[in-house]
């Protein structure tokens, strides 16, 4: 598996075609669960100054390019990652590989009562061969305490699934899985926040124009300015800071 060094992570290096692929060869093995997570300018930031955002994105059995910023700092640093492959993608990109396959079962984890039932009602239309075996919307909390771990878990593993879909939003669905996904019995997990609302319209995607030019946070940002102008305007620019630092520190051995 072909990884590059940004910032100290280590994110795949491959077309998206081969990313979805490898993703969908860990469903044929039942060798415990393995996970992804999403990094984008944002949570390469965040994970700066978060030890255990920091140890979760490394524990990740992948970590994807999502975000034009990400294959920027590739070209920066004389890598090759050729694309930016979303959380979006890789959800709609298992789907339809699983609904070719049929028989595969998914639980989701996240979000509201209302958004997980237009979760089941769109799979039914749009993915008919798969099975969502469970869905559960965790208390809004901070931090979930023991009990409410016990829950989720249980659930989880009751309805014995091949795919757990996460949406907690960034750090707090990486640090959950990392902290248990040793307890669940699935063969995949996939923390990929937003993603739930994208799929079920609740929150627009960018126009595939603005996605292809690397500027699909542009009409997101006019969507929700009070959530995404910090990512935008903070942590993007110091994340692209810290590129060019990494870059000098290995330019100058």
């Amino acid at each position: 598996m072909t990884t590059e060094n940004i910032l100290g992570f280590s994110i795949r290096s491959a077309p998206p075609e081969a990313v979805l692929r490898e993703l969908c060869e860990w469903l044929e093995k039942d060798d415990g669960p393995r996970w992804f997570a999403c990094a984008n300018p944002h949570s390469l930031h965040v994970a700066a100054s978060d030890p255990v955002f920091a140890d979760a994105i490394h524990a990740a059995d992948m970590v994807t390019a999502d975000g034009a910023g990400i294959v920027l700092a590739s070209r920066l640093l004389g890598g090759s990652i050729p694309h930016r492959i979303t959380g979006s993608d890789v959800f709609e990109g298992v789907c339809h590989y699983c609904n070719q396959q049929g028989g595969r079962r998914f639980f989701f984890l996240g979000s509201t009562p209302a958004t997980l039932a237009d979760i089941q009602r769109k799979m039914r239309l749009r993915y008919p061969n798969i099975e969502v075996a469970g869905v559960y919307a965790p208390p809004f909390k901070a931090d979930f305490d023991g009990q409410d771990n016990e829950q989720m878990i249980s659930r989880i593993n009751a309805a014995r699934v091949d795919i757990l879909w996460v949406g907690l939003t960034a750090p707090k669905q990486e640090k959950w899985v990392f902290e248990n996904s040793q307890r669940l019995e699935v063969r995949m997990i996939g923390p990929v926040g937003a993603v739930f609302d994208f799929f079920t319209g609740r929150v627009k995607r960018s126009p595939r124009l603005f996605q292809r030019l690397g500027l699909e946070w542009l009409p997101r940002l006019l969507q929700e300015p009070r959530r995404l102008w910090y990512r935008n305007f903070v942590s993007s620019p110091m994340f692209l800071l810290r590129v060019f630092q990494q870059r000098l520190r290995r330019d100058s051995k």
